[in-house]
């Protein structure tokens, strides 16, 4: 069995004692974005399981989009990802 070589680090243990491996991530093909898959990226990015460009190339997002969600969870938690939810937190 043959490993294919990749940038960074194939598993990284988050603050809760959790491995998050690349398996966890969201499909390559992902064009429907629910608050679960966009968090899944963002634990990867926030811990160095991808850097921001690799996840903006794996996924075709954008810096500004990246960012949403980025500052969404530092702000507010995960919950704040939920598109039901945007008004709650929106900066008045």
């Amino acid at each position: 069995m043959y490993l294919r070589k990749i940038d960074g680090p194939r598993a990284v243990t988050l603050p809760d004692g959790q491995v998050m491996t690349r398996a966890d991530l969201p499909p390559v093909d992902t064009t429907r974005w629910v608050a679960s898959r966009k968090a899944a990226v963002v634990r990867a990015v926030r811990h160095g399981l991808l850097s921001a460009a690799q996840a903006q190339d794996r996924y075709g997002l954008s810096e500004e989009e990246l960012e949403l969600w980025m500052n969404a969870v530092e702000r507010h938690g995960e919950t704040a990802l939920k598109t039901t939810l945007i008004q709650r937190f929106r900066q008045p």
